[in-house]
């Protein structure tokens, strides 16, 4: 059963803070992803039971401020994709990730796919990328691919989209989205956008995939 046909006792709700980060408040906890130098509005958010990592790239995990926010946050629980801990100076704490790993967040449980970036040109080695699958029971489930887009994931309710990268095209982005088949979903990795070239991007994601796009650029929270 899908989450849009299923009866739920709490709103999830979903921030983006710029870029590729998100702030995911479900089944009682707050998950932070992917603190990047491309975006600001994550500074000094508190409170936080986990921060989540796909990659090494300082657009997704900034070097100078994450560990700050983690200092600020220290009950929270840390897990990155392995590489990440040789680029960020990251707590004793850290987990360190692969594709097809569990984060038990009691009632939210996140499971990583993936396993490569995105190929930027065949002259550059692939760095690893794990893509997050977030799901509580009677919660929509949520996607954030992290810079991934040759791996998916079933029953995906809510798709976190990159919108643009030197690793992407619009084909890609457009066949992406079809494969996952979320009913819903929002941009990330918008950033190298300006509003001429998301709404182009809008364009195509709209008249070729069934994924209704909702605009959370006001980094006020979206109730699913």
């Amino acid at each position: 059963m899908r989450w849009d046909d299923a009866c739920h006792s709490e709103r999830m709700q979903i921030t983006h803070l710029g870029h590729s980060c998100v702030l995911i408040e479900t089944a009682d906890q707050r998950v932070l992803v992917d603190p990047g130098d491309f975006s600001t509005a994550w500074h000094g958010v508190t409170d936080l039971d986990a921060v989540l990592v796909t990659h090494q790239h300082a657009d997704h995990a900034d070097p100078v401020w994450l560990p700050k926010l983690l200092d600020a946050n220290p009950q929270a629980l840390v897990a990155v994709e392995a590489s990440v801990t040789q680029i960020v100076a990251l707590p004793e704490r850290t987990r360190r990730l692969g594709p097809g790993e569990k984060i038990d967040l009691g009632r939210l449980q996140v499971e990583t796919i993936g396993g490569e970036h995105a190929v930027i040109h065949r002259d550059y080695p692939r760095i690893a990328n794990v893509g997050f699958v977030f799901r509580a029971e009677s919660e929509p489930s949520v996607l954030h691919p992290g810079d991934c887009l040759d791996t998916v994931a079933d029953g995906i309710d809510v798709v976190l989209i990159p919108a643009f990268g030197p690793w992407s095209a619009t084909k890609e982005t457009i066949d992406f989205t079809r494969a996952v088949g979320a009913p819903r979903g929002f941009f990330i990795h918008d950033a190298l956008l300006n509003e001429r070239g998301l709404g182009l991007i809008d364009k195509h994601i709209s008249a070729l995939s069934s994924t209704q796009l909702i605009d959370v650029r006001d980094t006020r929270p979206w109730t699913v």
